[in-house]
């Protein structure tokens, strides 16, 4: 690669989460080293899409906001019959022998579509209401394969992302009374497990072996690490197999277990001064477009993050969100670094444009 080929990279960015990325791939070989070689291989498909997306002309992206949605909504029904099922769940396209999880694949694409939308809107109710119209659609089409999980973090993103935008609370606020009082309709909506999953959120004693297992497993995981961890393939909940999903789920789990307190706080480090470095990227950008653009990146990725921790921590419900950067599987690992991409093209994009200016 040439010097002009990286001049777009933004190595404050990329270097927590290459960090990330090296604690993640030495749990997962402690893990299985099979999954270890397969982890790999995503890591350096990935960073090869970081590469060539920082390349990209942050112009152009606004004016692919439609088509990339229209694109969305057909493959999102299309995968509802011509998807490969996995454990009842239909969420999965294979492409020359990868499966590709579609409503992962998509999120740094449908976050332009949203940028491009919400940049040329006012604060307004006629504008909240099209833009939850314009969401429905997809967070619909996500929840029937059935993805909760990933529905909930679409709606989490544009909720926040309205917030910081300036739309009045009250806005909010007649929102979730309607959900509230939707409520019935929206519990009779959920899969049983999923409905199972929430009630013993709220009280994990009411089947222990059961839906509560995942959640008990990891507490106790979490826990059993204490303060320097058991060691790398020592930890009983995670080698012996008693936590499920250990290396894509539960993975913080694993680490906390594995690696202890210090292991645990390092993540939660890396990860604050990822969000600090993308706070300061939307700081400083001025363009409406590119500041939603980047306001949009940092929510996507920290609703995952909150999500997935709590999740582990016994915070949150177990709905099945990955850890950005840490868990395995290709479609959220290349997602993740798409998105990233894309934001290190638009803010050295802009700089760019601003050193121009100043010039003339």
């Amino acid at each position: 690669m040439n010097r002009g080929f990286l001049s777009h990279v933004n190595f404050y960015l990329l270097a927590p989460v290459l960090a990330l990325v090296i604690i993640s791939l030495t749990v997962i070989f402690s893990v299985s080293s099979s999954l270890f070689w397969s982890q790999m291989l995503f890591v350096f498909i990935s960073l090869v899409a970081f590469f060539l997306c920082t390349n990209i002309n942050y112009k152009i992206l606004r004016l692919w906001g439609t088509p990339i949605y229209i694109f969305s909504l057909v493959v999102l029904a299309l995968l509802l019959f011509l998807g490969i099922e996995s454990r009842g769940a239909v969420r999965w396209f294979e492409l020359f022998g990868f499966r590709i999880q579609f409503s992962e694949f998509i999120k740094p694409f449908l976050a332009i579509s949203l940028a491009a939308y919400l940049s040329e809107q006012k604060p307004k109710l006629t504008a909240f209401l099209k833009i939850f119209a314009y969401l429905f659609p997809i967070a619909f089409l996500i929840f029937l394969q059935p993805d909760l999980g990933n529905a909930l973090i679409y709606l989490f993103v544009v909720v926040l992302a309205l917030l910081v935008f300036g739309f009045p609370l009250k806005f909010f606020a007649s929102g979730l009374i309607f959900v509230i009082a939707a409520s019935p309709v929206i519990w009779n909506f959920l899969h049983d497990y999923q409905k199972q999953r929430l009630l013993t959120f709220i009280n994990p004693s009411l089947d222990p072996l059961g839906t509560s297992y995942n959640a008990i497993q990891s507490i106790i995981a979490v826990g059993s690490g204490m303060f320097f961890g058991r060691g790398l393939g020592q930890g009983t909940q995670s080698a012996l197999r008693f936590l499920p999903e250990r290396h894509t789920d539960f993975i913080f789990a694993t680490i906390a277990e594995e690696l202890g307190l210090i292991g645990a706080l390092g993540i939660l480090i890396i990860f604050s001064i990822l969000f600090y470095r993308i706070f300061l990227i939307f700081m400083r950008l001025e363009n409406t477009f590119s500041k939603i653009f980047a306001l949009i990146c940092f929510f996507i990725l920290f609703s995952q993050f909150f999500v997935n921790v709590g999740m582990n921590v016994g915070l949150t419900p177990v709905v099945g969100v990955t850890l950005p950067f840490v868990s395995y599987g290709g479609s959220s690992l290349l997602s993740s670094f798409i998105l990233l991409g894309l934001l290190s093209a638009v803010d050295k994009g802009e700089s760019k444009d601003k050193k121009v200016l100043e010039i003339r």
